[in-house]
């Protein structure tokens, strides 16, 4: 089996990786040859007995995804995004990233089908960002994209793309909306939520965090395991079940920055809450505002998606998978 992973020097991308090593095989099969994209090449993973090509490219820009797909990988994982404040800030790299880098990859394979048939099967990292105010507390399965970001609105429209070049057959897709991936390793970035997983990590460390939102903001979380473990499944499964409707929201933990501290404390103690700092930011809080709560992820349950249950749970998996010989 051949793999591509677009986006693999990220956080994801690095885990993804490494899973795919230590596993060998997906859905059964060895995996032969591993195909690893970011706009920085990736590190070639140590241990892999097959074939690595590690390069630079950027998709958005014109022929890098057809060289990517000219190689004719079985599965892609599809995760290069500008994340939701940077895309907010840049219009334009938003959307060249986010959309146009989305379309020129899906253009490429149908190209590449019109010659030979060929036609992988596209697992694509899209965002609860989808969704947007007003919403209820929460959110089933069938409730309309509403985005008010432009990444969200970004996520979206690269999600239908994903729906319609199924529909006319030239790739098997599908869209895992991601939650708020939480408590996320190494260095902030520059996605609106980071404090999620900074206001965990930093006082972990024993370094002192800012929170920029009241403390009743709700938000819905899953480790940095559970996300490998959702793009793993979903190019395992069935896509015949999902129908037209080819995106799924993933299960998580509805948790609000009260319950993150109480859980950070139940943990660490109060010595690593002290840590936490309250800075409000105007910009963060517009964007968080209008985030969803919690959902009913139904359709990925019965198809077997699963994720932690507390965010307890998600603390003690960054520990255990970050923090080797830290606080158990």
């Amino acid at each position: 089996m051949h793999i591509a992973i677009i986006g693999a020097a990220g956080m994801i991308g690095r885990k993804l990786t490494e899973r795919l090593v230590s596993d060998g095989q997906l859905s059964g099969q060895t995996i032969g040859r591993l195909t690893l994209v970011d706009v920085v090449a990736p590190a070639a993973p140590v241990g892999f007995a097959g074939r690595v090509d590690a390069s630079a490219a950027d998709i958005s820009q014109p022929g890098q995804a057809a060289l990517i797909v000219g190689s004719r990988p079985d599965i892609i994982f599809h995760l290069a995004a500008i994340v939701s404040a940077e895309a907010e800030l840049d219009f334009e790299k938003g959307y060249g990233i986010n959309l146009e880098g989305t379309r020129a990859l899906f253009e490429a394979i149908r190209l590449a089908h019109l010659q030979d048939g060929y036609r992988p099967c596209v697992v694509f990292t899209s965002s609860i960002a989808v969704f947007g105010a007003p919403m209820p507390d929460v959110i089933p399965d069938d409730f309309n994209l509403t985005p008010l970001t432009s990444y969200g609105t970004q996520k979206a429209m690269s999600e239908l793309l994903l729906a319609d070049y199924t529909r006319r057959g030239f790739i098997d897709g599908v869209g895992i909306r991601l939650p708020t991936i939480c408590v996320r390793p190494g260095k902030p970035n520059k996605a609106a939520s980071g404090f999620f997983s900074g206001i965990i990590r930093e006082p972990l460390a024993g370094q002192p965090a800012t929170l920029p939102v009241p403390d009743t903001v709700r938000h819905w979380h899953a480790s940095p395991r559970s996300a490998v473990g959702f793009l793993i499944h979903a190019a395992s499964i069935d896509l015949e079940p999902l129908g037209a409707q080819r995106s799924l929201t993933m299960p998580g933990v509805s948790a609000s920055v009260g319950e993150q501290i109480e859980a950070l404390r139940a943990i660490a103690g109060d010595k690593a809450v002290a840590l936490i700092r309250r800075e409000p930011d105007e910009l963060v809080m517009r964007i968080v505002g209008g985030w969803a709560r919690a959902f009913a992820p139904e359709r990925a349950t019965r198809l077997g998606f699963v994720a932690e249950t507390s965010f307890e749970d998600i603390i003690r998996v960054h520990i255990e998978d970050e923090m080797e010989g830290s606080i158990r």
